[in-house]
């Protein structure tokens, strides 16, 4: 079952919940239906929060508790692998949305050096999922309470004011989704031409990268079933089934992706990796293999150093 499926669910869909007392609530109620309930809580195995999908409260004969959680404007999901020297600087500069009613969740890939530990004292929700930026962002997503859903690298920098840019413009233009553009920090003369190209192209082709901060309308993430989880191209393939619902809104203002791993490895070297790597794509070639190439392994887990600077898987 999709994880975002409206289904009716049987009762056999949360025995894993249920059957051996593991799974205990805590004071987040996420979403309520005929047919479901989602809720926010505990396993017993492991301190992380987790999500549930049961059916209906009342058809496991129990009570809820608490209200509802009231839907905010706009969820900021990020996923995190190892990002403990940068992950508070980030955190904080997307306070000041947070204060205008957005909320922000961070899905932890299994840092080993306490990135979650450190994102949680500025983010709405801290939650652990299988590693792969595909499926940590599907888990943020369904734990999401925003109309729109914006998705978020860990060192990618939101332009000032994003909530406001994204709602008025989706408003204003009907788009479904839609994107920023980018600007790519960093010393080397090649990176500003770099950005202008990524952004260029971005509007001819309607192919959104996960640096320019992609947006969604929560009921199309759900259509969709949210990212393919695939080992890499995630976000090119996320984009080639949104234009099924209208082109992008290429918002012009500009988010900020970092340029140092674009140094480390060679700008020229790493801009004919990623159009390799575009390409055979377009013709077919597995997304597992295409990992390897990046830098990943088989299992679709991140080496701990990457060819390619992260986001730029597409």
């Amino acid at each position: 079952m999709s994880r975002f499926s409206q289904a009716p669910i049987s009762r056999d869909d949360c025995r894993f919940v249920t059957t051996y007392n593991a799974f205990t609530l805590d004071e987040n109620f996420l979403e309520h239906s005929a047919d479901r309930a989602i809720f926010f809580g505990r396993m017993e195995s492991g301190p992380e929060p987790v999500v549930a999908v049961m059916p209906a409260p009342e058809l496991l004969g129990f009570t809820l508790c608490c209200n509802p959680v009231t839907m905010a404007k706009l969820s900021i999901i990020i996923p995190t692998l190892d990002e403990a020297c940068d992950i508070r600087s980030r955190l904080v500069a997307l306070q000041p949305l947070r204060k205008r009613g957005g909320e922000l969740i961070v899905v932890d890939g299994g840092s080993v050096d306490g990135t979650a530990d450190l994102a949680r004292p500025f983010a709405d929700a801290v939650i652990a999922a299988p590693r792969g930026r595909a499926r940590q962002m599907n888990a943020g997503a369904v734990l999401a309470r925003g109309a729109v859903l914006l998705f978020l690298h860990a060192d990618t920098q939101l332009p000032d004011e994003a909530d406001t840019l994204i709602l008025r413009g989706l408003a204003a233009s009907g788009r479904n989704w839609g994107r920023f553009d980018v600007t790519i920090a960093g010393n080397h003369p090649l990176l500003p031409v770099i950005a202008w190209f990524m952004n260029h192209r971005s509007r001819l082709t309607g192919i959104a990268t996960g640096d320019q901060g992609m947006f969604v309308r929560r009921e199309i993430v759900e259509a969709l079933g949210g990212f393919p989880e695939i080992a890499l191209m995630e976000d090119i393939e996320l984009s080639r089934r949104l234009k099924r619902y209208g082109p992008p809104l290429c918002l012009e203002a500009k988010s900020i992706a970092s340029g140092r791993r674009w140094e480390r490895h060679g700008v020229v070297r790493t801009v004919l990796l990623m159009w390799y790597l575009r390409l055979t794509y377009f013709f077919g070639a597995d997304p597992t293999r295409l990992a390897r190439i990046y830098g990943y392994h088989e299992s679709g887990e991140a080496n701990t150093v990457s060819p390619l600077p992260p986001g730029e898987d597409g």
